[in-house]
């Protein structure tokens, strides 16, 4: 009999040897759930838990032999009667806290509470940058050293590394795609280091008072404004900042940009959103070529039995003053924006609209 084992004991009714199950120290039944998972496929991510505990649970995981099916179910009972008695699970730590309530907390406080968790959180500091924008990756790419960098570049998605070498620039992106090639002999420390210290950049940012740029945000308010307040304000930017008078431009979406910037699959949804006299009034308010254009480009994209009804209400709804028509042409977009900021539809980039 191996050391350690349970000496059968006899049933007395039926004189037959029952076997029961070891006495197993919690570390040890620890152990025993664990290498059961793992049989069985599970996909454990024991990268969350402390050095400490991954550690130990390995050097146990070392020292289990063999242990006997009584004890394996009994085991397995145990960790199930427990998994059933749970009511209630908390993430673990001030860090695993903040993942769960992201995006439900103010971002200064979020940002702040980071702070007091320090740089060393728990978890995988790559899975957060992951979540990052790709034009913030190159950023902080730019800023870093070549070695570094090419590092972040091996850390990501395809798709995402791709992207982030799009928004460098030509030599840089060069230079870190070539030092990929010499991060064969990294340690896997020294990757998570890096993530820890590029994730503690995060934190340092000062959390913005806005949550779009200064260009979206002054487009977003000149595509309310009537056209000749507008193109004034345009014009007056262009003198200040011209570059800046270009973000801008890039950030104005009014109604003579619907033929480019829409597609025309998604006119009809664009239009239940609008109250048929709105819809008239701005097609039959259309002065310049522009809206003109507009104009043909949403009969053309609608059935025909309704545009005939349309050009018929245009013809008896007659005169339309201009500021009525720029009226009904904000609704319209503002409908737009709405179906985008659902995510139902999405706008043509600039690029393609001119391919």
């Amino acid at each position: 009999m191996s050391p350690g084992a349970q000496a059968p004991v006899t049933n007395t009714e039926t004189d037959a040897p029952r076997v029961v199950p070891r006495n197993l120290s919690n570390r040890e039944k620890a152990a025993v759930v664990v290498r059961l998972l793992l049989n069985e496929g599970a996909d454990i991510p024991l990268e969350e838990l402390p050095d400490l505990l991954q550690e130990q649970l390995t050097h146990q995981l070392g020292r289990m032999g063999l242990v006997d099916r009584v004890t394996l179910a009994s085991v397995a009972q145990e960790f199930a009667d427990a998994l059933d008695r749970v009511g209630l699970s908390f993430p673990h730590g001030l860090a695993g806290a903040l993942d769960a309530v992201n995006g439900q907390i103010a971002p200064a406080t979020a940002a702040r509470l980071r702070k007091v968790a320090g740089v060393r959180q728990i978890g995988d500091p790559w899975q957060r940058l992951r979540e990052v924008p790709a034009e913030d990756l190159a950023e902080m790419a730019k800023a870093e050293s070549t070695e570094v960098a090419a590092v972040m570049l091996s850390k990501l998605e395809t798709a995402k590394a791709a992207q982030l070498l799009g928004h460098l620039p030509g030599p840089t992106a060069r230079r870190i795609t070539y030092a990929v090639s010499k991060t064969t002999n990294v340690t896997p420390e020294a990757v998570e280091r890096i993530g820890w210290s590029l994730a503690a950049q995060l934190d340092q940012r000062p959390e913005p008072a806005f949550r779009d740029g200064p260009g979206a945000r002054v487009g977003a308010i000149l595509n309310q404004s009537a056209a000749a307040t507008r193109d004034g304000l345009l014009n007056a930017l262009d003198e200040e900042d011209a570059e800046f008078a270009n973000t801008v431009r890039q950030s104005i979406f009014i109604f003579s940009h619907v033929p480019q910037r829409i597609r025309s699959v998604d006119i009809p949804a664009i239009l239940r959103g609008v109250d048929q006299p709105v819809l008239v009034t701005a097609l039959a308010g259309a002065s310049t070529d522009e809206d003109l254009a507009t104009a043909e480009f949403i009969l053309a994209n609608m059935s025909s039995r309704m545009a005939d009804n349309l050009r018929e209400e245009m013809t008896e709804r007659g005169r339309v003053k201009q500021s009525d028509a720029e009226d009904a042409m904000s609704q319209i977009v503002a409908a737009i924006r709405t179906l985008m900021d659902d995510g139902t539809i999405t706008l043509v980039e600039t690029d393609e609209s001119e391919e």
